[in-house]
């Protein structure tokens, strides 16, 4: 997943305008990499608090049959975890763009680590698994305002071009998203409850590295409305990835919230084959999918990842504990692919200005991610194990045929507004 770079991403600027084929900015990042780890200390405060954030979204993985153990819950309701999280950010897309051009980066930087140390900490608190899921409803209201921000300011303040900003980020997000699983088998093997107050200690770090060492950035020209994603969304190709990126991220869920009741290992085994997973994710987003594109073509690449885990999910669903295993692991592979290629689509399709578009895809998208794990262990519950992992291959499939019929629709914008 690259659940949260999409929002980010839309704020930096030129890197991304040729989806549909091979993007040239990928050819001119020589010299910027150069620089990427000669940043300023504002730069390194902002990455560090993006991979703690992104660290939250997989945390709870490999605790999750340990808190329904804890709080008496049946698995569709430890999975609303996720459902609370991802409803609550897909609804904050719409809104975080009207906040920040309104009060600063920096202080919406700052607003949405302040909810994330609240409401992580009164997590750790909870005493049933309603009160959990309200609490991480919240958590993800100020994740949605942190992370929809923090790139355009790694960008404004980095040196060494937006290519070298996004790398950066992109790296954050990969890191997290592997280091989440482990930092929450290791707490988690102690109590349930520590992975969250853990959590809540990491990003009140982050405010204060940020507080102290990160100037506030330029606002926009202009304001941004909050109905401006929604009407960024009529324009056919924007419609047509974010519509594809619904059913994909469906599959990508099932695989992030439903697999560790499937797999049933103790925190520290499920912990390990996450950040495995989280591993793939993030080599293949941001070393190998930017390959393959430069050769193949983005809609070819996304084409061919999409099938590859809808197999992927069927022999997940079907194999062996062992297979299961490896599938998962595998799939992370797939999905690091998938994120960075539906970036660029979103990114470069419509003439909207890019935090626009961006927020309009991601209010779209997000609502299969808080669907996903609500889902699938119910329909575990109607029918058997398997099916889920099926009805999650189908929508990976349905992904590829949206792509495929709606390609004409998917290639780059000639005149993309620029962000201001």
């Amino acid at each position: 997943m690259q659940p949260a770079t999409d929002t980010a991403e839309g704020l930096a600027g030129p890197a991304h305008e040729n989806p549909a084929h091979e993007n040239p900015a990928r050819k001119e990042e020589g010299p910027e990499k150069a620089g990427l780890l000669r940043q300023p200390t504002a730069v390194w405060a902002t990455a560090g608090a993006a991979v703690v954030a992104f660290m939250g979204i997989g945390l709870v993985d490999p605790i999750l049959p340990s808190i329904a153990k804890g709080l008496d819950a049946s698995p569709s309701q430890v999975s609303l975890l996720f459902t609370s999280y991802f409803l609550i950010t897909a609804f904050a897309m719409l809104v975080t763009g009207f906040v920040s051009s309104r009060i600063g980066g920096k202080k919406t930087l700052l607003a949405g680590l302040a909810l994330v140390v609240v409401f992580a900490g009164l997590a750790g608190t909870s005493g049933s698994v309603g009160q959990l899921v309200g609490f991480r409803a919240g958590w993800g209201l100020g994740n949605a305002l942190f992370v929809s921000t923090s790139l355009a300011v790694i960008v404004g303040a980095a040196t060494g071009g937006a290519a070298s900003a996004i790398l950066l980020y992109e790296s954050a997000l990969g890191l997290g998203m592997a280091c989440g699983p482990l930092l929450g088998a290791v707490l988690g093997d102690m109590k349930w409850r520590y992975p969250f107050f853990g959590t809540a200690v990491l990003m009140a770090i982050g405010f204060v590295a940020i507080s102290l060492f990160l100037k506030e950035q330029p606002r926009p020209a202009r304001r941004t409305s909050v109905l401006d994603p929604l009407k960024a969304l009529g324009h056919g190709g924007l419609a047509s990835a974010a519509a594809s990126a619904f059913f994909y991220n469906y599959a990508f869920f099932t695989v992030l919230a439903f697999t560790p009741f499937v797999l049933d290992m103790s925190p520290y085994r499920s912990g390990a084959v996450f950040f495995g997973w989280g591993v793939l994710l993030a080599v293949f987003s941001v070393i190998v999918a930017p390959r393959l594109q430069s050769r193949f073509g983005s809609l070819k690449v996304l084409g061919a990842s999409l099938v590859l885990l809808a197999a992927d999910l069927v022999v997940l669903g079907y194999g062996s504990h062992t297979t299961a295993i490896a599938c998962t692991v595998l799939s992370g592979a797939f999905i690091g692919v998938n994120n960075t290629v539906y970036t660029e689509l979103a990114l470069g399709v419509s003439p909207a200005p890019r935090p626009v578009a961006s927020a309009g895809y991601n209010f779209v998208r997000w609502f299969a991610a808080a669907a996903a794990p609500y889902l699938a262990p119910k329909i575990e519950e109607w029918t058997d194990i398997h099916i889920p992992f099926v009805i999650a291959a189908l929508a990976a499939v349905t992904a590829t045929a949206i792509i495929t019929t709606r390609h004409h629709h998917l290639t780059p914008s000639p005149h993309p507004t620029p962000v201001r």
